[in-house]
């Protein structure tokens, strides 16, 4: 870590809350320019954001009574991975749903186009009122360097770095679990799983809900090849599976999308499915009812998750209180022919 990116960016609105003796949904409205605020409190946060210098560029801009009325959606991801998986297509399509009549714009920002403290410096400078930030990989610090900022953030999926980031996320842990007790009960004894990647929280949730699944059935936990949610990787890790468990008789894949190449390479194995080997998904999307077979899968609703996510967003930039720090969303078996 640079020395830039461990250095603490600057103040964050609790403290100004703080100093200024209001919450932080009125320093937020102070800021915003918005009404129902006493001029008293109005008084006392400006008079805090000038002792403690808070975000000078954004206070700035919002002090004099202006919006961006544009919030950023950021993929760390590259371009080319996200027009190609249909769960960004979901996301975004939720995204635009919840900001529909409202007069706010979206700014799409994919695999951090710029470095750094440039991502960071034109995030917080009047650019946008918000940011969401999807797909984090590993302890990536972008979320908590912006939330010490001031800027209102969400994040999508459990972030692995922690704090006090709200996020929205899928029941990933349970959707998994409830596959492998489904794949039980059709008596499959060999269950392998292809994981996600181990730098996200989606994929080792769904990892340890398949874990829990066969422990408690005192099952082997031993077939595990981790992927990353793309077609190729789902075949090179089926590969690597029927390699090292030639008589294994299902598999539950950590995403749809690696679901594809793992039935590819069943079947050009000459395995029937599922007669032979039982395969389980996770999204229910698109991919899942149009794959030979189609796909049964753990569907999570991916247009309710870019909903959730906005709605959580503009709600914070509205100024409520109370708002949950995190919301769990539910899934569900869809059951197919492939199991």
């Amino acid at each position: 870590m640079t020395e830039s990116r461990s250095r603490r960016p600057g103040p964050r609105i609790e403290e100004v809350a703080r100093v200024a003796g209001v919450s932080k949904s009125t320093v937020s409205r102070v800021i915003n320019g918005e009404k129902y605020v006493s001029e008293r409190s109005r008084q006392s946060v400006h008079r805090a954001i000038a002792l403690l210098g808070y975000s000078p560029n954004h206070a700035a801009r919002t002090l004099a009574g202006s919006k961006a009325n544009a919030i950023a959606l950021v993929i760390s991801e590259q371009g080319s991975r996200v027009l190609a998986d249909p769960f960004f297509a979901g996301v975004l399509r939720g995204v635009h749903a919840e900001l529909a009549g409202r007069h706010v714009q979206l700014l799409l920002m994919m695999n951090q186009p710029l470095d750094g403290e440039d991502q960071i410096a034109y995030l917080t400078g009047g650019h946008v009122d918000g940011a969401l930030v999807v797909s984090l990989h590993g302890e990536d610090p972008l979320p908590r360097t912006l939330y010490e900022t001031g800027l209102p953030i969400v994040v999508g999926g459990r972030p692995l770095a922690g704090g006090s980031v709200p996020f929205v996320d899928a029941d990933n842990f349970n959707g998994a679990l409830g596959a492998v007790r489904f794949l039980i009960s059709l008596g499959r004894e060999k269950i392998a799983t292809i994981a996600g990647p181990v730098d996200m929280a989606v994929g080792m949730d769904r990892l340890s809900g398949w874990r829990c699944g066969l422990a408690e059935h005192g099952m082997g936990v031993e077939l595990v090849v981790h992927s990353d949610f793309t077609p190729d990787s789902g075949a090179l890790a089926m590969e690597e599976l029927l390699r090292r468990a030639p008589d294994l008789d299902a598999v539950f894949v950590a995403a749809d999308i690696m679901a594809l190449g793992a039935l590819r390479v069943l079947q050009a194995r000459g395995y029937r499915i599922p007669d032979d080997v039982a395969v389980v998904g996770f999204d229910d999307s698109v991919l899942a009812s149009t794959a030979v077979p189609p796909l049964t899968t753990v569907r999570q609703d991916v247009e309710g998750f870019g909903r959730t996510l906005t709605w959580r967003l503009l709600a914070e930039l509205a100024g409520e209180e109370k708002l949950p720090h995190s919301m769990l969303l539910p899934t569900s078996l869809v059951r197919r022919s492939s199991a």
